[in-house]
């Protein structure tokens, strides 16, 4: 039995969950989320509790049952408090500024990059640097965050001052490598 899947998930107040056909539709004080249920997978909300069952002890069945419990405790608490992400912009006149739903990128290459926020997703700029994304599906928030990292990963070498360049998160920790010293 999955240790995670069978952990029941229990409901704020404020959070309903209902179940639909193959779809799971929570709805909170932030907003409303749907998913589907992937096949062989049972949902059922009783007494402000969410449990979540599996047809078969097959292997595939074992792997989507915590799966989809854990899609669901993410569904109850980003509709309660949403999810939240600080991503730095490190290097010498590397900014961020965002325009309405666009964010654009200052990153060392010739013109800037431009990138759409998804639906669902804000992003604010505290500082030139550093750039909060916020939003309540973690999924969304997430690729979003990933997107953002793809246009100047972080360098894993140092540079003048000892430190990488490029754009992490927050929360990540970058080791660094040993630069080449002259021979």
């Amino acid at each position: 039995m999955s240790r995670i899947g069978k952990k029941p998930i229990s409901l704020p107040a404020g959070v309903r969950v209902s179940l639909e056909p193959k779809m799971v539709a929570v709805a909170g004080p932030l907003g409303q989320l749907t998913k589907p249920v992937p096949v062989g997978i049972g949902v059922q909300v009783e007494d402000g509790t969410v449990l979540v069952t599996r047809d078969s002890d097959s292997n595939a069945a074992k792997a989507l049952h915590g799966l989809a419990r854990s899609i669901i405790a993410n569904m109850v608490r980003g509709v309660t408090e949403g999810f939240k992400e600080t991503v730095l912009l490190e290097g010498v006149g590397y900014r961020a500024q965002v325009q309405g739903n666009k964010v654009q990128l200052s990153v060392g290459y010739s013109k800037p990059v431009i990138l759409q926020t998804p639906a669902g997703v804000r992003v604010e700029a505290e500082t030139t640097g550093r750039l909060v994304v916020s939003g309540i599906d973690k999924e969304t928030v997430g690729q979003f965050v990933a997107n953002l990292k793809a246009v100047r990963p972080m360098s894993r070498y140092g540079y003048k001052d000892g430190r990488g360049k490029g754009i992490r998160l927050a929360r990540e920790t970058v080791r660094f490598k040993q630069r080449k010293v002259g021979v």
